[in-house]
């Protein structure tokens, strides 16, 4: 077997990419997307339909208001236009797709509740049941709190942004269904931070990061499940054979299938729930105290939320040419 089919023995693999032409290629169980990857993937031409399909969906939906905007109609677009990238996505994998809620509302937890409500209510006008849709969140505090209530009715979420342990105990004494910790994002500050090159992939600080936050949730029976993702190489993906799951871009999937190298399972939940890790307990101020002085996570954290912000107000002046 190769390199990617040994890891799919211990893990679930998820395309990390808007490109569908790429998933229906590499053929992973489920699907992730984010505001970057939508806004690069909408300037291909071979998606042009899902686009004029996004504009006409958002008019009629701005029609139904009674005082409609201009930003209305974008907005109203731009939440078609993820739905229509979900959609088409469903139709190649067979598990789920993360669709993201605005990175705008970050720090707004009502109207990040209503926004995911929204979505799943978009899906549902195609016969998509919520069970195939995870809400991607950042995982700021407000974030958070937003996906415990979306869980609580049924709608299930995948916190993103996430780069400290602080955040990895919110999110599953929140009950939330998935996080996504970002091994890349967590190397590059340390390596800037430290002025090296790299690190040993034993010694990979996103790794690292990753190993901690697997073996607390299996050691403390919670049920919300690990998917690394954001990755910078191929050695970090096989570093992490035997985590729940891993969203994994494009190419490292073309590379790891074109490898015979061994890859030997590195997380195991039996061996997990034998470790002497103490429980932890976080409310609000010690949350945003723990992330505090994390100086990483704080600075990832609101770069990620700026950088998905950017990437959407880039493609809202785009869609706002075509409307």
């Amino acid at each position: 077997m190769n390199s990617l089919d040994q890891l799919k023995q211990h893990t679930v693999i998820v395309a990390d990419t808007g490109d569908i032409d790429s998933i229906a290629r590499n053929k992973p169980q489920d699907a992730t997307t984010n505001p970057s990857l939508i806004a690069k993937a909408a300037q291909m031409p071979q998606y042009a339909d899902l686009i004029q399909e996004a504009i006409k969906s958002g008019r009629q939906d701005v029609a139904k208001l009674s005082a409609g905007t201009d930003q209305k109609l974008v907005n109203a677009v731009l939440d078609r236009l993820s739905v229509n990238f979900g959609l088409r996505i469903l139709q190649i994998v067979p598990g789920r797709v993360s669709v993201e809620v605005d990175a705008r509302l970050s720090f707004d937890e009502a109207a990040t509740v209503e926004k995911g409500k929204h979505l799943i209510r978009l899906f549902a006008e195609h016969g998509i049941s919520s069970d195939r849709i995870l809400i991607k969140i950042a995982s700021t505090w407000e974030g958070i709190r937003a996906a415990e209530r979306l869980e609580r009715d049924g709608i299930h979420c995948n916190l993103t942004l996430l780069f400290g342990f602080g955040q990895a105990v919110a999110c599953a004494d929140a009950g939330v269904t998935l996080i996504s910790p970002f091994v890349g994002r967590i190397l590059d500050w340390y390596k800037k931070s430290q002025g090296v090159s790299g690190y040993e992939i034993e010694k990979d600080p996103g790794v690292l990061s990753v190993h901690r936050i697997y073996n607390y949730y299996k050691r403390h029976g919670y049920k919300t499940q690990v998917m690394g993702a954001s990755f910078r190489s191929a050695d970090q993906v096989k570093a992490l054979c035997g985590c729940d799951l891993l969203t994994v871009s494009p190419s490292l999937l073309t590379e790891l299938s074109a490898s015979d190298a061994d890859v030997p399972k590195r997380l195991d939940s039996a061996a997990a729930r034998t470790m002497e890790l103490e429980r932890v307990t976080l409310n609000e101020s010690a949350f945003r105290w723990t992330l505090n002085q994390d100086a990483m996570a704080t600075e990832k954290l609101a770069e990620g939320i700026r950088g998905f912000a950017d990437d959407l107000e880039s493609l809202s002046r785009f869609l706002n040419t075509l409307c």
